[in-house]
């Protein structure tokens, strides 16, 4: 196993710690922003550059774009130099700081060639073997540091068994993470033209001792050639700074509207379910019950179903007029499994609920999809179409 006996009760009390912190961030007035690898330990290496000095370059320029524009928000680097610095030491480089945001800013890789494409992650435990490929290569960097076992309470970042333990974790700034994270990919898609991996979950070590909303940011394949000439290249990396940087913008306007409006924090954008929740097609499945929907008073008409397009998602209950959902009208919400689904639309056919569908895309909800209600209760897609035939 590549977890000591003792660590168990660490990891417990390490979370009884995570939970009873506010989970909701009041401003964001500090930011960390942690350049990965360093000094001997050079990260990916494409044909012709290191991870560490791309990912110290956009780190700075990312710093520098903060600094400038958010003249109240005091940046932190992690490193600012080409030096090694163990895994731990960030985290509590961030917790000493009392930081509201920690990005980690890296680079990927894969033995081919072929894959491209921007990701950002939050802590949690892994969904696929690629997630975890992941995890396992950055994680990797502990290997350098003396005394690893002892640090890390004896975890093996090359043994499976041993990413089991994240998923004890309870992050309590997970709704934070998660905004944050999609924000990042949205300015990667629109602004930078990246493809857009999604935001995923995964067993960071750099992440899972912060005491405060956190991201890893895989900025692009440096293992692809035409990636690589873009995160090497002087405009390139200031396009991709510029994004994290309207991300953090966003993300602190959001939060510091949010909370002068006494309404939740920001929280997880239908965009970020990519990895994080039901697929695209779970449509065709059954949801809630009419017991557990909710502003639903108006949403059915007897006998008949409704076809509305679901395009939001939050583990918070959120008011109908939040500025999050600005531009978006007839907006209702039902809950299951303890989230809040939100829905706009009561058509009659699923082809006129299709309709309404570009525009909330536009709107930057990407993976909006159609759902139908029957009396308060949530069918599947083809049982809606089968009442629409008799």
């Amino acid at each position: 196993m590549g977890i000591k006996r003792k660590s168990p009760i660490i990891i417990l009390l390490l979370s009884l710690f995570l939970l009873s912190l506010p989970a909701e961030a009041q401003k964001v007035q500090r930011v960390v922003i942690d350049a990965g690898h360093g000094g001997h330990d050079s990260g990916a290496v494409g044909k012709n550059s290191k991870e560490k000095d791309v990912a110290l370059s956009i780190a700075l320029k990312t710093g520098n774009y903060i600094k400038e524009n958010l003249k109240d928000v005091e940046v932190i680097y992690t490193r600012s130099t080409d030096v090694f610095v163990e895994l731990y030491r960030r985290a509590r480089i961030a917790n000493e700081a009392k930081a509201d945001l920690f990005i980690s800013v890296h680079c990927n890789a894969n033995p081919s060639s072929t894959p491209f494409g921007a990701e950002t992650y939050v802590m949690g435990l892994h969904r696929s073997e690629a997630n975890l490929a992941v995890a396992r290569l950055e994680n990797a960097s502990i290997l350098l540091e003396d005394d690893y076992h002892v640090k890390y309470d004896g975890f093996d970042p090359n043994s499976p068994e041993g990413y089991i333990f994240f998923s004890m974790l309870q992050n309590a700034f997970l709704d934070q993470s998660l905004s944050l994270a999609s924000l990042v990919q949205r300015h990667f898609r629109e602004k930078v033209n990246l493809y857009d991996r999604g935001v995923k979950q995964a067993g960071f070590l750099v992440l899972y001792k912060t005491t405060m909303p956190s991201v890893l940011i895989e900025t692009g394949f440096i293992s692809n050639a035409k990636e690589e000439k873009l995160l090497t290249s002087e405009a390139g990396q200031n396009k991709i700074a510029l994004a994290i940087y309207k991300a953090v913008r966003d993300y602190k306007n959001a939060v510091e509207k949010t909370h002068d409006t006494a309404e939740e924090p920001a929280v997880t954008p239908a965009e970020t379910q990519a990895a994080l929740s039901e697929p695209a097609d779970s449509a065709s499945t059954p949801d809630a019950t009419a017991s557990e929907a909710s502003n639903t008073a108006n949403e059915t008409q007897p006998q008949r179903p409704v076809f509305k397009v679901q395009f939001y998602l939050s583990k918070t209950k959120l008011k109908t007029d939040s500025p999050l959902f600005k531009g978006v009208k007839n907006i209702s919400y039902y809950k299951h499994q303890g989230m809040y689904k939100y829905t706009t639309g009561e058509e009659p056919t699923p082809e006129e609920a299709q309709k309404l569908i570009p525009a909330l895309k536009k709107k930057g909800f990407n993976d909006a999809f159609v759902v139908v209600f029957m009396n308060g209760e949530r069918i599947s897609l083809d049982e809606g179409k089968k009442l629409l035939k008799n």
